[in-house]
């Protein structure tokens, strides 16, 4: 995603996996996000030579961990007969493993009366859309280190 004329870009991809403690430990500036996406068995995202770890921002195991951010925007969108209780519960929404975010997100719509069960093409840009940031970055170290990122960058 480019940032604007002449800035640097930066990458925001689905972790896939728990991040290890190891690579998100301390302060943002020194978390090593290209190193957990090399131990990944596919080694699907290498470092380009002109990036740095600033560059590169994990966005949970899948898009639709930071929908647990805000349950409250969640329920408002799928409306009646939406469940909130069937989400996945969580300390921390980046440990959330994809299969319980998408069978919690499906359990929770599927007797919805004003929107059919929750599908990622018909769905979930929409709802991203809507979400609360304070919440998602009060819950979500990556996220905030993400829109920090963004806010800067283009403000700068």
């Amino acid at each position: 995603m480019a940032v604007g004329q002449g800035q640097k870009a930066f990458l925001l991809v689905d972790s896939e996996s728990s991040v290890d403690a190891k690579h998100a430990t301390g302060q943002p500036d020194a978390w090593k996000p290209w190193e957990h996406f090399h131990r990944q068995a596919n080694k699907s995202c290498s470092k380009p030579a002109s990036a740095s770890d600033k560059d590169c921002h994990v966005m949970v195991q899948v898009m639709e961990s930071w929908f647990l951010t805000d349950k409250e925007t969640l329920a408002a969108f799928f409306g009646q007969g939406f469940r909130s209780h069937s989400l996945p519960a969580q300390s921390s929404v980046e440990a959330v493993g994809k299969d319980a975010v998408y069978r919690g997100l499906e359990n929770a719509s599927h007797s919805c009366k004003t929107k059919a069960c929750y599908g990622k093409g018909p769905h979930s840009f929409k709802v991203l859309a809507l979400l609360a940031p304070a919440k998602l970055c009060s819950a979500s170290p990556w996220a905030k280190g993400f829109i920090d990122t963004v806010t800067t960058r283009v403000a700068g």
